[in-house]
């Protein structure tokens, strides 16, 4: 690893630990519509109407996957501040596998997903070493994706990048 191209943890590195403790609560009366509520935040999870739910939100393995896309944005866009890295926009779109027989209580497979793809990409002008400085960071630091993998879930990542509209304009002569 070419440690030349880390950075230096954004938070000072003491002994003492600094937590968050984020929290959330949820209420549901009858069916599968479940209402969330963090802080001043509120929104649904259900399940499609063919498992019984009115598909008024997102399932909760969506919701799962909106979080680990939700937290690669954040962590991506701090990681690319605390870098100089530019870009102009980044898009991610995200997969999970999950063998349901595990939710329905067969012994032997797990409930949640054994695989998850991502693709993220960026319009951007960067080369591929500032890139790779980008990924090996923010893979490093997205909570979420780090809980994916503690769960020995398979990421399948695919990291690519597009030209911005300017550079683009350039080659067209």
């Amino acid at each position: 690893m070419d440690t030349e191209y880390e950075i230096a943890p954004s938070i000072e590195n003491t002994k003492t630990a600094t937590f968050v403790r984020p929290k959330v609560s949820s209420r549901s009366k009858d069916g599968t519509l479940v209402s969330v509520s963090s802080r001043s935040h509120r929104w649904i999870i259900d399940e499609p109407e063919i498992k019984g739910g009115t598909d008024l939100g997102p399932t909760p393995l969506e919701s799962l996957l909106g979080s680990l896309v939700g937290c690669k944005s954040v962590v991506l866009k701090l990681v690319a501040q605390a870098i100089g890295f530019a870009y102009d926009e980044l898009t991610i779109d995200c997969e999970g596998t999950a063998d349901m027989r595990g939710a329905r209580g067969v012994k032997g497979v797990r409930p949640y997903f054994s695989s998850v793809t991502l693709v993220i990409e960026l319009t951007t002008d960067e080369d591929s070493k500032r890139l790779e400085l980008l990924r090996r960071n923010v893979e490093q630091r997205c909570p979420v994706m780090n809980l994916f993998e503690s769960a020995d879930v398979e990421m399948n990542v695919t990291w690519r990048t597009r030209p911005t509209a300017a550079s683009a304009q350039k080659d067209i002569k």
